[in-house]
C-alpha cells in the first residue's frame, strides 16, 4: 500500500479551524467528526449557536421541554447540509445493559469513542419527558466532505486535528470551546499564523 493511500481516520476527533480560514461558515469553528472514511467525512460544528433556544425547537415539534438544565440551552448550527433537520449528539445510551451494541433510538449512529448521533424524533420525545441522554448538543444541519476533500483541506493548512474530549462539547461554555480545543494541542490562538509554511 502506498503512503498516500493510507487513510487517516479522524472519527471522534475535533477539526479546529486555523485563523487563516476566512470562511463565513467555518471560520473560528470547532467541528466534531462523527464519521470519517475513504468516502468522506461528516461532523457537527460545536461552537456556533443559532438564535433558537431548545425551548423554541421543542415548541416547534410540539413537545414539552421539562428538563430545567436544558431550558436556556441553544440549538447549534451544525453545518450547511440539511439545515432543516435536527441532529442530536449525545452520550451513548443503551436499551439493554447486557447488549451494549443496541442503540435505544430509531436512527442512531454509534461513534467509536462513546458518543452517538441521533436524527430520529424519539430522542427528542425522551428528552422532553425528562428522560433520554443527560448530555446533549442539538444542531440544525451538519458538515460534510466528499471523498478526499477533507484530506485536501488538511493539506492546505485549513484545520488542526486533535482527539475529541467530550468535556469541550458538553461542559465548556460555548465562547471557550475554540480555545479549549486548541489547549488539547497545547496551543493558544495567538501562537498560530494564518500562513502555511513553505520550505
Amino acid at each position: 500500500m502506498s503512503a498516500d493511500s493510507a487513510l487517516i481516520n479522524l472519527t471522534n476527533h475535533f477539526l479546529i479551524a486555523m485563523p487563516g480560514l476566512q470562511d463565513e461558515l467555518f471560520g473560528h469553528s470547532v467541528v466534531y467528526l462523527c464519521e470519517h472514511s475513504q468516502r468522506g467525512a461528516l461532523g457537527l460544528v460545536i461552537n456556533k449557536p443559532c438564535d433558537i433556544s431548545l425551548k423554541n425547537l421543542f415548541d416547534k415539534v410540539e413537545l414539552p421541554l421539562t428538563r430545567p438544565d436544558l431550558a436556556q440551552a441553544l440549538v447549534f448550527y451544525g453545518g450547511p447540509v440539511q439545515t432543516e433537520r435536527g441532529f442530536v449528539l449525545h452520550e451513548a445510551t443503551f436499551a439493554d445493559a447486557d447488549k451494549p451494541a443496541d442503540p435505544v433510538y430509531a436512527s442512531t449512529m454509534s461513534i467509536p469513542g462513546g458518543l452517538e448521533m441521533t436524527t430520529s424524533k424519539d430522542v427528542l420525545e425522551a428528552i422532553s419527558t425528562g428522560g433520554g441522554p443527560r448530555k446533549v448538543l442539538i444542531s440544525l444541519g451538519y458538515s460534510a466532505w466528499g471523498e478526499g476533500q477533507l484530506e485536501s483541506e488538511l493539506g492546505e493548512n485549513s484545520w488542526l486535528t486533535v482527539a475529541a474530549d467530550t468535556r469541550v462539547i458538553f461542559d465548556t461554555p460555548v465562547a471557550q470551546r475554540y480555545a479549549q480545543a486548541l489547549q488539547l494541542l497545547g496551543l493558544e490562538a495567538w501562537m498560530l499564523s494564518g500562513e502555511a509554511g513553505h520550505a
